[in-house]
């Protein structure tokens, strides 16, 4: 088992930043993936960057350029750096992992980040 608690979201003008965090506890020498979705209302949920253990990153299109994904294994955390924050950008975001042998995936309760325009 894996928990997750996320921290970091907020409330921010458009063209701000904000630096999401996710810190795992449990079965954390199990974690191989690790990254971010997020959901806006009446949306399906998507997703936004995930890291590899070995540090390969992979983005959505519509971040590119302006999201930062980091994680400190040591820490068993994963970060969002997020600049240039747009309107769009506002949803529910929800930190992921997934877990070895058996690519189990463990979701975080999600923080909310708003941008006003």
């Amino acid at each position: 088992q894996v928990q997750l608690v996320e921290s970091g979201g907020g409330l921010v003008q458009a063209g701000g930043s904000l630096r999401l965090s996710c810190a795992a506890s449990g079965s954390i020498v199990k974690i191989k993936d690790m990254g971010w979705y997020r959901q806006a209302p009446g949306k399906e949920r998507e997703s936004v960057a995930v890291i590899t253990k070995g540090g390969n990153t992979n983005y959505a299109d519509s971040v590119k350029g302006r999201f930062t994904i980091s994680r400190d294994n040591a820490k068993a955390t994963v970060y969002l750096q997020m600049n240039n924050l747009k309107p769009e950008d506002t949803a529910l975001y929800y930190c992921n992992v997934i877990t070895t042998p058996w690519d189990y995936n463990y979701w975080g309760q999600g923080t909310q980040v708003t941008v006003s325009s």
